[in-house]
């Protein structure tokens, strides 16, 4: 059986599917204290200069759209000194109320690891502490009852393994070739539980046989839109969240018939992340 399904019927006018949305409930952090102030991807360059402010105030908009949406949106305290802890998704792996902590790959996030576990236990659901490292929802993905699992620069394969034992799913790994694809969710957009998009040359040549196998009508984002983390979406199976200058990605879904809502993160992106980084999905 299929979580948060959103099966699209075809309507007879137009053939396009007529989709359902489902409501969400997710994690967030304010990023009361983003600045970059060290260089762990290819966007962050700690040189140009960052206005939390501004961040603060495109955050609050992103958030405001999930809450007009009747999603449950939770808040984590941001703490002082961790200046990515605003990038929810890589928090952990939430799935059947079992929350697969994440063991960061880079000492300036480690601290992120416990804060969230620390969260997710306050909060009633059953932590399990990593033994592999992994960067979360970054790194996993679920699309239906299968779990699209990245690796390549950040989470190790083995910590495939470790969830797929934890969630009783089939993890299916991806690896990852371009540095500014660091995270699987860079690269991949979740739209239901048989659809997504992705960019073909983040991956190796046996992990896009897997995709182009198991996803032929995928749609497949421009360079440019990708470069913009426009894959670094959230859908709910049909309202996708994205970022407002990937036209191109916003013409496709519609024309698939989704409802794509464009939101400004341009702030955020200086640290590596769009939509989808801030935002942890919580599955009771």
């Amino acid at each position: 059986m299929s979580i948060n399904s959103a099966t699209p019927v075809l309507s007879e006018e137009s053939a396009v599917p007529v989709r359902t949305a489902t409501k969400r409930t997710i994690l967030m952090c304010k990023p009361q204290f983003f600045t970059v102030v060290y260089r762990i991807n290819p966007w962050m360059d700690p040189a140009l200069p960052t206005d939390t402010s501004l961040a603060v105030e495109q955050w609050q908009t992103l958030y405001d759209t999930y809450v007009g949406l009747g999603y449950d949106v939770q808040l984590i305290e941001p703490i002082d000194g961790l200046p990515d802890m605003v990038y929810a998704a890589n928090g952990g792996f939430v799935i059947d109320n079992q929350a697969y902590g994440a063991k960061f790959t880079h000492v300036q996030r480690q601290p992120e690891g416990p804060a969230y576990m620390d969260w997710f236990g306050a909060n009633g659901f059953d932590v399990r502490v990593p033994i592999e490292t992994n960067e979360g929802e970054g790194d996993f993905l679920l699309v239906g009852d299968v779990i699209l699992a990245g690796t390549g620069f950040r989470s190790d394969s083995n910590s495939h393994a470790e969830l797929s034992i934890i969630a009783g799913r089939p993890v299916i790994t991806l690896r990852l070739i371009n540095p500014s694809f660091y995270h699987l969710d860079t690269a991949v957009a979740v739209l239901d539980d048989s659809n997504i998009a992705y960019l073909p040359s983040a991956f190796d040549a046996p992990s896009l046989a897997i995709l182009q196998e198991r996803y032929p009508d995928a749609i497949i984002v421009t360079e440019e839109d990708a470069s913009i983390l426009g894959l670094n979406s959230y859908s709910d199976g049909y309202n996708v969240v994205i970022a407002a200058r990937a036209k191109d990605f916003e013409q496709q879904l519609r024309a698939r018939g989704y409802n794509p809502i464009g939101v400004d993160l341009s702030e955020l992106l200086l640290g590596g992340g769009g939509v989808k980084c801030c935002t942890l999905e919580l599955r009771r």
